[in-house]
């Protein structure tokens, strides 16, 4: 709809509604504040509607976030961006309320309109701005400052940019953690607009200081930018001044300076330390942060070996083979074991991608057993990660050595007595199937994906419906008329109820893909047959069947088998049969009537 178009409210209602005493009538209002400035026009906005707002603040957060969230998008309607520095004033309010979420929303509306407005208004309104905020008496000002330094930086004179920096310096320095937590949070994004002398002198300094922060909160803050300080800088800078911080962290033995006691900072520099790799170059990874890496995969807390199990492929993949084979290899033998199944967990996600770095030999020698101990893990969730990356390994192994490794223990997941293992056997049967090819299939798979059909658990038999029609795809109809069909058609006169609705979906699936002569000679009876049974959920779902095949046969076999049998269901005593067959008849009518 354009904003022509929308219907204009009359403005006293709704500035009545911004002044009610109830909540939802007033964030009505002022979802609607674009409705009341179009009203006004854009002089009127700018002299009345606005300072209004910045008035009428003392409200309820909800209300005060959504103001903090229409300002952001209110620059058309104050008159463009000559005149976007009048939404400053109340959102200047909003960055200093106590509830986070308002000043947050505030702080990236009064971003947006700042990386809009002209160089000059900049200087005049928005720098002024950021120095009230970083002044002010109430922690929470000087909290929303920090988030607005990169804006105002870059189009700064040459003594406002000295101050700015000198600013942020001390509300690094500040008394509330609050504010110390915000300015770190902020640093990569304020560093990237500083030039670069500064950034070696100033910015740096103040990493340092962060990293060096009483506060675990604040030390975790800088960790999480230093990757993206690491990219701004050359590497010989990199190693100078990030490395030794990061390495300090992972508690390596040889650097006492300084140990991090608290786990937080180290589970951060778990997540960062990959990342580091490409800013400080190959020789400082392989002396300084490999030893570091393999220090934080043995650590003693799980919360830290998980982080750093989590990135052993991507740390693998920037190291050389020899580099991975010697170094974290061992680790990852050591966490194929560990006592936390959420460590074994993040491992077994991961470790597949192993493979293609090491290459065969070492897949086949180093990783394959503990793929296999993993495969046998007593935690579903470790074994499921196994199950769901295998097709990582067979590029690497080749399908023989996978089926004779590791097809014995996917066979015994098969009948795994957690449902999601089993139903993530299935979703990798058609691959595996198209792996290993026909004859092997049928020999050690073929009776599992039968199995299946029959399973207590429903999501289980409906995935072993989708799984025979994607093997009838992958095989072809001959095949599958050879080793599905009689199977599946055997399975029709189940003596349970669900299992003869799990036929009746197979056949639907299946029908498309036989082709209406086998649909015809083999499928259609035993759906018409169905029809007779006792229990309504069956007819129901046969004439559900009926309606997604008919369009695949021919008229004559519509006319002489399939309406009749909807027909004669149409008149059941139950009202579900006698919905879904008269919508089937409809849907046929209806066909009919379009060709």
């Amino acid at each position: 709809m354009s904003m022509a178009d929308e219907p204009l409210y009359p403005i006293a209602v709704l500035i009545d509604e911004l002044k009610n005493d109830d909540i939802q009538l007033r964030l009505n209002s002022i979802r609607r504040l674009s409705t009341i400035a179009r009203a006004l026009g854009e002089e009127r906005t700018r002299r009345e509607l606005i300072p209004f707002l910045s008035e009428n603040n003392d409200d309820d957060d909800e209300v005060l976030l959504a103001m903090a969230e229409e300002l952001g998008v209110f620059i058309p309607y104050v008159g463009g961006v000559e005149h976007a520095s009048v939404l400053l004033p109340p959102l200047e309010t909003l960055c200093t309320v106590e509830e986070t979420c308002v000043r947050d929303k505030a702080v990236e509306s009064l971003c947006r309109i700042g990386s809009q407005m002209r160089e000059s208004d900049l200087v005049e309104y928005f720098i002024p701005l950021v120095k009230r905020l970083a002044a002010g008496e109430w922690f929470t000002a000087r909290v929303s400052a920090c988030g607005l330094f990169h804006i105002a930086y870059p189009s700064a004179p040459e003594t406002a940019k000295t101050e700015l920096r000198s600013i942020y310096s001390q509300l690094c320095q500040d008394d509330m953690p609050m504010v110390r937590r915000s300015a770190a949070s902020n640093l990569g994004k304020f560093a990237a607009t500083v030039e670069y002398a500064h950034l070696k002198a100033d910015v740096m300094s103040i990493f340092e200081d962060l990293t060096q922060d009483d506060q675990d909160s604040v030390r975790l803050l800088a960790v999480e930018g230093c990757a993206a300080l690491g990219k701004l800088l050359e590497p010989q800078d990199c190693v100078a001044h990030i490395l030794p911080v990061i390495v300090n962290f992972s508690q390596l033995p040889s650097y006492v300076l300084y140990q991090d006691k608290s786990w937080r900072v180290r589970y951060m520099v778990a997540n960062q330390l990959y990342e580091l790799c490409e800013a400080v170059g190959p020789e400082p990874t392989r002396t300084e942060l490999v030893p570091a890496y393999v220090r934080l995969l043995r650590d003693n807390e799980a919360e830290v070996r998980i982080a750093a199990a989590g990135k052993v492929t991507k740390f693998c993949r920037i190291l050389n083979p020899d580099l991975s084979i010697q170094h974290i290899l061992p680790c990852v033998k050591e966490l194929s074991s560990d006592s936390s199944q959420h460590v074994r967990s993040a491992l077994a996600s991961v470790i597949m991608g192993m493979a293609p770095v090491l290459g065969k030999e070492a897949t086949i020698e180093q990783l394959l057993p503990i793929f296999l101990s993993l495969l046998k893990d007593e935690f579903p969730d470790v074994r499921l990660n196994i199950i769901s990356k295998l097709d990582q390994v067979n590029q690497v192994i080749g399908i023989d050595l996978l089926s004779q490794s590791l097809l014995p223990a996917i066979v015994e997941l098969a009948e795994d007595r957690h449902w999601r293992v089993r139903l993530a056997i299935i979703e990798y049967i058609p691959l595996l199937a198209s792996q290993l090819g026909v004859g092997f299939f049928d020999d050690k798979l073929g009776a599992l994906c039968m199995q299946w059909l029959q399973d207590k658990v429903h999501s289980i038999r409906e995935a072993a419906a989708n799984n025979l029609k994607r093997l009838a795809e992958e095989f072809g109809p001959e095949w599958a008329m050879q080793h599905i069909i009689p199977q599946v058609l055997e399975m029709s006169s189940n003596p349970h109820y669900l299992y003869r609705m799990t036929i009746l979906r197979a056949i639907s699936l299946l029908a498309p893909v036989m082709g209406p002569e086998i649909t015809c000679s083999k499928l259609l009876p035993v759906v018409v047959a169905a029809s007779k049974d006792r229990v309504p959920n069956i007819k129901f779902n046969v004439a559900k069947v009926l309606e997604s095949i008919f369009p695949i046969v021919d008229q004559s076999v519509v006319e002489k088998s399939i309406r009749p049998c909807l027909v004669e269901l149409s008149e059941d005593p139950d009202v579900d049969v006698r919905f879904f067959s008269n919508q089937a008849l409809q849907a046929i009518d209806h066909v009919m009537m379009s060709s």
